[in-house]
């Protein structure tokens, strides 16, 4: 292979530059997180065990 037909492959591999890519293609819209009702519900039974109350937790 010389020079020239070097320089001629290489100009036939990289001398343009690629397709543009339109926004539409680049970009995906979706839920940031699936809805789960069940962990999304409210729970007046289970809801007490997350907070912190010091006089509850001496029992007063």
């Amino acid at each position: 292979m010389t020079v020239d037909s070097a320089a001629a492959a290489r100009h036939e591999r990289f001398g343009k530059l690629p397709e543009r890519v339109p926004y539409q293609d680049m970009a995906e819209v979706r839920p940031a997180s699936p809805n789960e009702s069940a962990r999304d519900a409210y729970d007046p039974e289970g809801s007490w065990m997350s907070f912190s109350c010091l006089a509850a937790d001496l029992g007063l």
